[in-house]
């Protein structure tokens, strides 16, 4: 019987502590052997035709990470210090059991704003943990798998452009808004920030004559939030070039400052998540992998009248 994504947590972090570093190629072959699947159960597919086992060992190592249980090194993965005192609890580690992790909920809730106490905040998500196990509706389901999809997908999409070099954030960026309509044409956007022109990443045209424009900084930083000082840097360059309108990306945050700064100076931001939710709506460096119908029943169809 293939087990459930839960049920592969536990054996998971056993490779792990085996294994310096392992590749799902590894956990794939490793965890089949560990729970005695057949042929048959280890080739069954789903409808997007991927292995059913196959997918359900890859969420299982997304939610460990998210969680800080394990770390990604190149393309594989290792055991973190807490992953290690996880496995030498002896506790199940299961979806309620992740909850308790600060980063998996906030991988969880990406979205959510938290106006909380951390002690309230846990006791209601590990609630939630154990209403969303038992939810009997297939649509919040749905729903709730959607959301659970595009956030390990945005945590992917950031890794890989963090991955790249600087350069190519710039084209990214530059990609990103002619895909949401920016410029006049597909080739009204250019990359500056190779020459250095004047404190500037990038430029769109929003007219054939170039007399409206939109500049660009981007900042691709893994460990660093933008600062204050770097908005109004930002902001020098616009007016240096007698512009109006900027945008300032970064693949991290900005600090509370900076965003005041920003919004006092007229500078839209867009951190990490913003970004990457911003490529998955867009399909920048992503495509469309399966398509579900939800219908409901005609109510009109079926009235008298």
């Amino acid at each position: 019987m293939i087990p459930r994504q839960r049920e592969i947590c536990n054996p998971l972090l056993k490779l792990a502590v085996k294994n310096e570093r392992f590749g799902f190629s590894m956990a794939f072959k490793w965890l089949g052997e560990h729970f005695e699947l057949t042929d048959l159960e280890r080739e069954e597919m789903l409808r997007s035709r991927q292995r059913r086992f196959d997918n359900r060992v890859r969420w299982a190592v997304i939610n460990l990470k998210e969680a800080g249980l394990l770390t990604k090194v190149d393309k594989e993965f290792s055991i973190t210090e807490e992953g290690k005192r996880a496995h030498e609890s002896g506790d199940t580690i299961d979806y309620k059991y992740l909850m308790r992790y600060p980063s998996f909920r906030e991988f969880r809730e990406r979205r959510g704003t938290r106006k909380r106490s951390e002690a309230s905040a846990e006791s209601e998500a590990i609630t939630q943990a154990s209403e969303v196990e038992d939810a009997e509706n297939p649509h919040e389901k749905i729903l709730q798998a959607h959301t659970e999809i595009n956030a390990a997908l945005s945590a992917d999409i950031l890794d890989r452009v963090l991955a790249r070099n600087p350069e190519f954030f710039e084209r990214l960026i530059i990609e990103l808004l002619r895909a949401m309509r920016y410029g006049v044409d597909e080739d009204a956007g250019q990359v500056l920030g190779k020459s250095g022109d004047g404190g500037v990443d990038g430029v769109v045209n929003q007219d054939p004559l170039g007399l409206d424009r939109v500049y660009v900084q981007a900042k691709r930083y893994t460990d660093h939030n933008v600062q204050p000082k770097e908005i109004r840097d930002f902001s020098g360059a616009l007016q240096l070039k007698k512009a109006q309108k900027g945008i300032f990306f970064t693949t991290s945050s900005f600090t509370p400052d900076a965003q005041k700064t920003a919004e006092k100076l007229g500078i839209r931001t867009v951190d990490g998540e913003e970004l990457a939710d911003l490529m998955i709506r867009y399909n920048i460096g992503c495509r469309m992998e399966d398509t579900l119908e939800i219908k409901k029943l005609d109510e009109d169809f079926f009235s008298e009248d």
